[in-house]
């Protein structure tokens, strides 16, 4: 899941720790991620990257190290660094950063300073920690009410979780703060996933005319974009996602939307386009290897492959976070939906966006066991999502 737009600028400031740390030109690509682990030494190399003249953004993340490691104690700078990591790993969809950020957070003893505590919500959510996550941020707002970033994230979790009534609730209290950006981007979600799709749309429209940090409006952008799909506006959804695009910013969850409307669509070497220098990030290595299979590119086994190895090697250090892709992997690319039903009925007990009943759905319809996907039929009735495909996919009308 990804939290509300821009919390940082809205909360902390700008500078460093407001902009998102995009790397793409100066990290070698990989294909396997290690396990997050803890230094022992505050002087020990996590990781190095190749500054080339004139990245500012490398420069502002070599800064923070320098920052936190000359005062190894200043929980200020440890927060502005671990917030850094988490941003490269958004950008880039490499978990790796959040181990890093974890790794800054687990250095200080409890209780733990509020900017450290939050962070530390923000690596629990990104587990799937859900409860641990909210917790975190209720202790964060019982010790400073006005931190404001606490209440988007805590909209966010209940957002996943289809509690709409819970996450207005922290809708309202972001505009009570006046935190009205956050307050929209808060509340157009809420409305789109609980049935009132176009409302959610001219609230976020609202949004993105306010906003002019890229970040920001990258952000908006985006969920406008998919909210426009599943209105059915096609044309309009596309014009959303080439605006975000053309920002020039790196974001994984950008890429992975736009890419799946493509894919829906059908322009398969569109995807296989925009995507062949991704293959680091698991998400759009899945999106990558469809396109692929799809137009029977010879790089479609080997990137299956890959994928095998990555989820599998997941599993072995007891990640459960990609769930709900291994079973789109399942699905769309192995040709198994049963496992794949499983697989999407289990992430679905912990995250239930849109795209994870989707995935549930579609699954419990190939493997011809319906009931599996009763979750996902309930929640369609109860939410009065609007989505026509994903109400044709519950048969319901």
């Amino acid at each position: 899941m990804t939290g509300l737009f821009n919390m940082k600028t809205e909360v902390l400031g700008t500078g460093a720790v407001a902009a998102m740390v995009f790397l793409s030109s100066l990290m070698a690509p990989t294909t396997a991620y290690a396990a997050p682990r803890t230094p022992t030494d505050d002087a020990q190399v996590l990781e190095k990257l190749a500054v080339k003249a004139g990245d500012a953004t490398a420069r502002q993340l070599f800064a923070l190290r320098a920052a936190s490691q000359k005062a190894p104690t200043n929980a200020t700078a440890a927060a502005q660094l671990a917030e850094a990591y988490f941003d490269v790993a958004s950008a880039r969809g490499d978990p790796r950063y959040v181990g890093y950020a974890e790794a800054v957070v687990n250095r200080f003893a409890q209780p733990l300073p509020l900017d450290l505590l939050s962070m530390r919500g923000v690596v629990r959510q990104y587990r799937h920690d859900f409860g641990g996550a909210l917790l975190d941020f209720a202790e964060v707002l019982q010790r400073d009410p006005t931190f404001a970033m606490a209440h988007a994230w805590r909209g966010a979790i209940f957002l996943v979780q289809a509690d709409y009534a819970a996450a207005q609730q922290e809708c309202a209290k972001l505009y009570a703060l006046g935190r009205t950006n956050l307050g929209d981007a808060c509340q157009g979600l809420a409305l789109a996933y609980s049935g009132k799709l176009e409302a959610g749309y001219h609230t976020l429209l609202k949004a993105l005319d306010r906003v002019s940090e890229p970040e920001s409006r990258l952000w908006v952008l985006t969920r406008l974009g998919e909210l426009a799909a599943w209105r059915g506006m096609g044309a309009q959804a596309q014009a959303h996602y080439m605006a975000a695009l053309a920002l020039g910013r790196d974001d994984v969850y950008l890429l992975a939307a736009w890419s799946d409307f493509l894919l829906d669509a059908g322009r398969f070497q569109e995807v296989a386009k925009l995507l062949a220098d991704w293959e680091a990030s698991d998400s759009l290595l899945l999106r990558l290897t469809e396109a692929e299979a799809a137009l029977k590119a010879p790089s479609a086994d080997k990137h299956m492959r890959m994928l095998a190895d990555r989820y599998a090697a997941a599993r072995a250090r007891g990640d459960t976070t990609h769930r709900a892709e291994e079973a789109r992997f399942e699905l769309h690319l192995r040709k198994d939906p049963r496992t794949a039903t499983q697989l999407a009925r289990d992430n679905y007990a912990v995250q239930r966006e849109p795209r994870d009943a989707r995935v549930l759905l579609e699954a419990a319809l190939a493997a011809k066991d319906p009931s599996s996907a009763q979750a996902a039929r309930d929640w369609l009735r109860s939410s009065g999502f609007e989505d026509a495909r994903m109400r044709q996919l519950g048969a319901m009308p």
